[in-house]
């Protein structure tokens, strides 16, 4: 048994030696030879950020309800369903999406500035 580990060790010694694999680590990169895709990285940042065009959108009617539910406009692509509770004058927003509504009975004129986040 001696024998055939001692006949191995050898070739097992210059396999570990000749192989070639060689591993930058973190220290061998510098800003001046890292690798980045500068086409889809540009460090800029998009203008159209959701809080913005959420803001464009108009409140929702809702007529007489008094309680109205959120679903992100789709029940399997947005978000959990929050119900959300219209008997304060206001606009009423949705915690996850940003959608706001209110009632036209109960708001009217001034009351369309008084702003309510529900979560």
């Amino acid at each position: 048994m001696n024998r055939a580990l001692q006949s191995l060790r050898p070739r097992l010694a210059c396999v570990r030696f000749s192989s070639g694999i060689t591993k930058t680590t973190p220290a061998d990169i510098t800003k001046e030879n890292a690798k980045f895709d500068e086409v889809t990285h540009t460090g800029q940042v998009n203008p159209n950020i959701a809080m913005n065009l959420i803001a464009e959108r108009p409140a929702q009617d809702c007529g007489a309800e008094r309680i109205v539910f959120c679903d992100g406009g789709h029940p399997a692509l947005g978000h959990p369903r929050v119900y959300i509770n219209l008997d304060k004058p206001g606009v009423h927003a949705c915690g996850y999406c940003g959608n706001r509504f209110y009632n036209s009975h109960v708001t009217k004129g001034e009351d369309l500035k008084i702003e309510h986040l529900n979560c």
